[in-house]
């Protein structure tokens, strides 16, 4: 009865403000798993099912608290963290009180999870180190630019409403729930919008910003949509995102409204795919307004606070750090920096967030080239490497150094127009040395086998959220690692076998800085 009333509320608010919800839509509110959409009916692509004011948006712009959030200086998500809490902390007198009311006090993401937590449930994923530094920028955004403005605020604050824990809360709706809406408002959180569930790769209904300027803000996300928004983790800034927002003029929205009969005050959602009566409809949040990319079970985790079984989008992470530790099990400290540094002369480099470089592995297991290169480098004779150190400084292009190399090995014929081929470096060595970072990678997550973490989420249930996804997550990465050892162990086979037939299929270009 209490669910009920709620959703009857919020459709009571919509109403008021304007939002037009499709009859369509069926609104499923569940005690476990919060709200969902579902199709009362079948829903067809290009049917619009929904359409939001931008005036509904609960933004820096439209917030009570805008004048004293401007006035500090803050913007980006740090800004509109600043305006959820002062709406919330107003209760029943927000204009938004319909539609706070429906969500929850927090998402339940790594973020608000505790330190004993974080270190016990992702103790070697993607994620554990990421969470803890998190946490410690937060906290100081916190100390040092939300603190001060409760006290010098001209109206009154209650501190309550603004403790270190209200905004870490406040931040964890925002990371899941938030949209980019247009220039002026920057993001914002987007009344019905963030009820539809995310489905990687596979959204249902798409949400859409008319503007005049859409056509170059999508060649912008177009451009972006590859940009590994958590780095390391495929996920976002450590720091609070900013952005620098100019106002899109009321004369220009005008004239554009003329001329193709769309409200550019309005935002919709958009079916693009058809969806059958009864199914839940779902949105890729990934590829809503503001393109991220599609995300692995560390970023899905870290942002959304859930992970998806199998999903094609998972990495796991080489940090150069272990292959430095690999380096000096064999050699001595000396050897392993003048290895590494002729690596670098030769203008390559690993991935790097934050002070961490690191290597990434793809779901299907196979490493990055820069990371073979570095093995191979390593594991060079002295005299071969000796070669290679004079042939830098007389080299036409980057890949001739290591191209001259292995034309002498294999007996090939190289021209600086050639790319380096993953199946020439992979010899017997740096075979070995992949299967020896997969064990030291793989020791990271602890004493337990990958089989009693899966043993483990057998007997877990869903309502165990922090749990379940942490497993879920600690299995995806390490059944890459396994992965990672069947490409490390079948690469000195493929490489005999390329060696006897003169071939070589698999070429990829190095990354230069």
């Amino acid at each position: 009865m209490h669910a009920s009333r709620r959703l009857r509320a919020f459709k009571r608010w919509m109403k008021s403000q304007g939002i037009q919800c499709s009859d369509t839509l069926d609104f499923i509110d569940c005690p476990q798993q919060g709200i969902s959409v579902g199709a009362l009916s079948d829903l067809h692509e290009g049917d619009v099912v929904a359409k939001i004011p931008k005036t509904a948006c609960l933004t820096i712009k439209t917030s009570g608290a805008r004048e004293m959030i401007e006035s500090a200086g803050l913007d980006g998500h740090l800004g509109l963290s600043v305006a959820l809490m002062y709406e919330k902390s107003l209760a029943q007198d927000s204009p938004w009180a319909g539609y706070l009311q429906l969500l929850p006090p927090q998402e339940c993401l790594p973020l608000v999870w505790t330190l004993g937590e974080v270190d016990s449930l992702l103790s070697g994923t993607e994620l554990h180190k990421a969470i803890k530094e998190d946490k410690t920028l937060m906290y100081e955004d916190w100390k040092e630019n939300i603190l001060p403005l409760v006290y010098s605020a001209p109206q009154s604050l209650n501190p309550s409403s603004f403790s270190v824990k209200e905004y870490f809360a406040a931040r964890s709706l925002i990371a899941s729930r938030s949209f980019q809406i247009d220039e002026y408002h920057g993001f914002g959180m987007v009344p019905l919008a963030d009820l539809f569930n995310h489905k990687t790769g596979a959204e249902d209904v798409h949400f859409t910003s008319v503007s005049p300027n859409q056509e170059y803000e999508d060649d912008v996300d177009s451009e972006n949509g590859d940009n590994n928004e958590l780095s390391k983790i495929s996920g976002h800034d450590k720091r609070d995102s900013t952005c620098e927002n100019s106002y899109i003029h009321s004369d220009s929205e005008s004239d554009y409204s003329s001329v193709t009969g769309e409200d550019p005050m309005m935002l919709q959602m958009i079916m693009v795919r058809e969806v059958k009566s009864g199914d839940e409809v779902s949105i890729n949040l990934c590829l809503v307004f503001n393109t991220y990319g599609s995300l692995g079970n560390a970023a899905l985790l870290h942002r959304y606070g859930f992970t998806e079984a199998n999903n094609p989008f998972d990495i796991v992470n080489i940090d150069l750090e272990l292959v430095l530790k690999w380096g000096c099990s064999l050699f001595s400290s000396r050897y392993c920096r003048a290895r590494l540094s002729l690596w670098r002369r030769i203008n390559i480099s690993g991935s790097v967030s934050e002070n961490s470089e690191y290597f990434e592995v793809s779901s299907d297991g196979e490493p990055e080239l820069e990371l073979l290169t570095l093995l191979y480098i390593m594991l060079l004779p002295d005299d071969t490497c000796h070669k290679l150190d004079i042939s830098i400084c007389t080299a036409d292009k980057v890949s001739a150094n290591i191209g001259m190399i292995l034309s002498e090995k294999h007996d090939i014929t190289w021209s600086t127009s050639s790319e380096i081929s993953k199946d020439l470096l992979l010899t017997e060595k740096v075979c070995r040395a992949l299967l020896a970072l997969a064990d030291i990678r793989e020791s990271c997550y602890g004493s337990k086998s990958m089989d009693e973490d899966v043993e483990a989420l057998k007997r877990c249930c869903m309502t165990e959220r922090k749990l379940y996804h942490s497993l879920m997550l600690r299995i995806s990465e390490r059944r890459i690692l396994e992965k990672f050892r069947t490409y490390a162990t079948a690469g000195a086979q493929s490489q005999t076998f390329q060696d006897a037939n003169g071939t070589s299929t698999t070429r990829k270009r190095l990354k230069k800085h």
